[in-house]
């Protein structure tokens, strides 16, 4: 195989993301589909996966071709040694760091690997962030009514944070969770006046998605912090942020994205204060 051949999943997404202008209609359809759904492409069959993508097999062919694969199969294989290493348990994860703590200097090096991860997250983000698409960002949540914030699993930590910090700054929110089932009739509240911060990072959490699918449908306007242009948040987004997060032994950072939510929250707040301050000159 080629040596520029993207040899691991994180690989061939960035490669995917680095030609996504230039890729011909249907190709770059099937590689948003790879992108959204890397568990159906690892074990499904060219027919059942250009099915489902709504496209001809030929294209998985001409797909992996494009990616300088010999053939669709052998781009399954990165696909399932993703899906290999995504399934490893907590404790195999954990077995591999203490082998780097007893290869280094004991506990210490399990730290400085979640530091470095953590490092990298916040400097990668501090070089690709678009200060138009912030500044968007903020002016459109600072008119909102009433904001509400989406998010499921690995991302809920970060949801509760701006939820906890929009209430300390008197802003009105919705964070969108209910023991009772009740996600459908919160956001039914929702208006064009409002707006909407949602969060999903691959593999993306399907309540989240029709969560946001639901809103949008309603002409609420959205910010979504994700992890891709392909990302299904990104179709309904008025204003999208890619965060791409470093890991250390199989765990992500969420570094980036907290650093991210935190500015997003204080720039909002401060933006309605000095709009508070001009209507009462």
């Amino acid at each position: 195989m080629d040596e520029r051949v993207p040899r691991d999943f994180e690989t061939l997404r960035a490669t995917i993301l680095e030609r996504r202008a230039s890729l011909p209609k249907r190709i770059a359809q099937i590689a948003a589909y790879a992108l959204d759904n890397p568990d159906d492409i690892a074990f499904g069959t060219a027919a059942s996966i250009a099915a489902s993508a709504g496209v001809q097999p030929s294209t998985l062919i001409r797909f992996a071709q494009q990616l300088g694969f010999d053939g669709f199969t052998s781009l399954q294989l990165v696909f399932r040694e993703r899906l290999r290493e995504r399934n490893s348990s907590y404790d195999e994860r954990l077995a591999a760091l203490r082998a780097k703590a007893e290869e280094g200097a004991g506990h210490r090096a399990i730290f400085d690997g979640f530091v470095a991860a953590a490092s990298t997250s916040l400097s990668d983000i501090s070089r690709a962030l678009n200060d138009a698409h912030f500044e968007e960002a903020v002016a459109l949540l600072a008119k909102a009514e009433t904001i509400y914030v989406l998010a499921k699993r690995r991302s809920y930590p970060v949801a509760s944070y701006i939820a906890y910090a929009l209430g300390k700054l008197k802003i009105r929110n919705q964070l969108v969770e209910s023991a009772a089932g009740l996600n459908a009739e919160m956001i039914g509240f929702a208006t064009p006046r409002d707006a909407v911060i949602a969060i999903s990072f691959s593999p993306y959490a399907p309540a989240t998605i029709e969560e946001t699918r639901s809103i949008a449908e309603q002409g609420v306007p959205i910010v979504a912090i994700t992890d891709s242009s392909f990302s299904p948040l990104a179709q309904f987004a008025k204003v999208w942020f890619e965060v791409a997060e470093a890991d250390f032994g199989g765990f992500r950072s969420i570094s980036a994205t907290m650093a991210l939510a935190m500015a997003l929250t204080v720039a909002v707040g401060e933006k309605r204060r000095d709009a508070g301050r001009k209507r009462k000159a």
